[in-house]
């Protein structure tokens, strides 16, 4: 990928998984979330740890799904790229916090898992498709 690419293709995962994660977590955090796990929530939101967050899982979502989709030529490659990547980042945090912490509820794993999975997968595929398309010049 040139660095034009790299930018566009990080800019579009960005928009794309803030997005997203945005409308689910606004919809989800009173619904899903704060009932199930209760105390475990902070009262406030903590920008900096969350700004931390998407600027690595964005880097990552490019590196490992993106840039591998747009060298093939391929945004149905960044969509299944990403939906294992998703897999696996929110598998790993899910499945950790079900091992180590009292009462996390089977519930929020699944939920969790499911959405990073198809976040991570559709925010990797509209950078590639994006990228795809106007890099075709």
């Amino acid at each position: 990928m040139t660095f034009l690419q790299f930018a566009a293709a990080y800019a579009v995962t960005a928009l794309a998984f803030l997005g997203l994660d945005a409308v689910w977590l606004t919809s989800m955090a009173d619904r899903l979330y704060r009932p199930a796990l209760g105390s475990l929530m902070a009262d406030k939101f903590a920008l900096g740890p969350a700004a931390a967050f998407y600027f690595v899982y964005v880097a990552g979502i490019v590196g490992f799904a993106v840039a591998p989709a747009v060298a093939s030529g391929s945004a149905t490659g960044a969509l299944l790229r990403g939906l294992a990547l998703g897999f696996v980042a929110y598998a790993t945090y899910d499945l950790t916090n079900q091992a180590t912490l009292r009462g996390w509820p089977w519930s929020v794993t699944l939920a969790d898992l499911a959405w990073g999975t198809v976040a991570t997968g559709l925010a990797a595929w509209a950078a590639a498709a994006v990228v795809l398309h106007f890099g075709k010049g």
